[in-house]
């Protein structure tokens, strides 16, 4: 079974085409971030406007590198929620457009299950149940994924997320957007115990996050610095403030592994591409969990994730009809179409 998936849920137009919610045929992405970058961060009108631009183009270029046609293709999948709400809606009403005029069934499609779906392009042995942890830029979940389409966030944010955490420090220290990945950079030739970092917990709630006083915390480093005229190691601060980060997020992750008793583990989300969370994962599961991970290029959003997720909500009978509307806000774990 072919799909074509549409993703527009922030900053990247995308558009792939997938069989059988594992095998990629076209993935392409037109980025917005170079446009973004100038304002320090994703500025919602700017993106919806570029999506408008872009979506036909990038939708017509993944037909033809999947080296098909419209006729080929047997569903429509698209990102419904949650998102930037006026760059949903771009991505929705295409899709709804498209589904109407090649008379193809429309899967809606859940964002950070994709993102979960990813591990399915880069591992086709994966199958559900596992335990993952999902970390982009707007979510931070520890989610129990019981089938492709049957889900249980067990663990969250109750602030920022980490991805958000990350990006608001960099900014702190004038690194220019997307500052998580260049933090990530930075913090590589860093010393990680210059600065001692507090490590948050959420009393009663032992996989919950909280990323707030953490960033408060390297914020007022860098205040305190400056109006001292002290000199600030960039690298270092980088250094210690990703590893207080990428500890609390593995600290929780496997306390729930072994208290649910899960023996296999998998990341998704734009900041598992996190260089030092990569690696503080495969040492902590080294012989104890069956660990997976999505190779890099899938961490981002893209269209292939919405198409390996689009086969399974397909499959379970997921149909949406010329009502889909976009939703800013939806838990993993509901449907709302």
């Amino acid at each position: 079974m072919k799909i074509l998936a549409i993703e527009s849920s922030c900053d990247e137009t995308a558009a792939a085409v997938v069989e059988d919610g594992r095998t990629v045929l076209s993935n392409i992405v037109a980025s917005q971030i170079e446009e973004h970058r100038l304002y320090g961060g994703v500025v919602p009108e700017i993106a919806s406007r570029r999506h408008a631009e872009a979506i036909v183009g990038v939708v017509d270029e993944a037909v033809k590198t999947a080296g098909c046609t419209l006729e080929d293709i047997d569903a429509v999948a698209v990102t419904y929620a949650p998102g930037l709400i006026g760059a949903l809606l771009v991505g929705v009403n295409f899709a709804k457009g498209l589904s109407l005029a090649t008379g193809k069934p429309l899967i809606p499609t859940h964002h950070l299950r994709s993102h979960i779906a990813s591990n399915y392009i880069s591992h086709k042995e994966l199958k559900p149940p596992f335990l993952c942890l999902v970390v982009s830029g707007g979510h931070s979940h520890i989610v129990e994924v019981k089938d492709y389409t049957d889900m249980k966030v067990i663990g969250r944010t109750r602030d920022d997320a980490a991805g958000e955490a990350f990006d608001k420090a960099a900014r702190a220290m004038g690194i220019p957007y997307p500052g998580g990945v260049e933090l990530d950079k930075i913090a590589e030739t860093g010393d990680d115990s210059a600065f001692p970092m507090p490590r948050p917990h959420v009393d009663g709630s032992p996989y919950d996050f909280s990323f707030s006083g953490l960033k408060t915390a390297v914020i007022n480093l860098i205040h305190n610095r400056r109006q001292k005229g002290e000199e600030l190691p960039i690298a270092d601060v980088c250094a210690s403030y990703r590893k207080a980060v990428v500890g609390c997020l593995t600290e929780n992750f496997l306390k729930a592994a072994e208290d649910l008793g899960c023996t296999t583990l998998v990341t998704a989300g734009g900041v598992s591409a996190n260089s030092l969370l990569r690696r503080e994962l495969e040492r902590l599961c080294d012989g104890k969990y069956q660990l997976y991970m999505p190779e890099k290029y899938l961490c981002g959003d893209n269209g292939a994730m919405v198409g390996a997720q689009g086969y399974y909500e397909y499959l379970a009978g997921h149909i949406a009809k010329s009502d889909l509307n976009a939703i800013a806000t939806l838990p993993i774990n509901e449907n709302r179409f």
